[in-house]
């Protein structure tokens, strides 16, 4: 599997994690400490740009359904944006798109090549 690269930016709602590469067991760890950091923040919505991430597993996807339970406690919501056709499919199988808004399209800045 590859690495998984992580960056923030500031959203017009709250921060937006924009995730490259590949998620799975051997980065989940990776991912739950960045969501962590912006969950210790106190940020009530949070987006997870997903344009450029090329395969998630069940781990990794695990951890945003958890990070969305914490946001959700706190009266917030997660988004998932832009999810790649692999990891669309892993979000509908699982049956996490019916309880996390995805966002489908392609994101700004995202290379329709791909």
């Amino acid at each position: 599997m590859g690495l998984l690269e992580i960056s923030v930016a500031a959203g017009e709602a709250g921060p937006v994690l924009k995730l490259s590469g590949e998620a799975d067991l051997t980065t989940v760890a990776e991912l739950t400490d960045a969501l962590s950091a912006q969950l210790a923040t106190g940020a009530r919505h949070l987006t997870v740009d997903l344009s450029r991430l090329r395969f998630a597993d069940s781990a990794a996807i695990r951890t945003l359904v958890l990070a969305d339970r914490t946001l959700k406690g706190r009266g917030g919501r997660l988004a998932l944006a832009y999810p790649q056709p692999v990891v669309a499919r892993a979000l509908s199988l699982l049956g996490v798109d019916q309880a996390i808004d995805v966002r489908h399209g392609m994101s700004a800045g995202a290379d329709p090549d791909r």
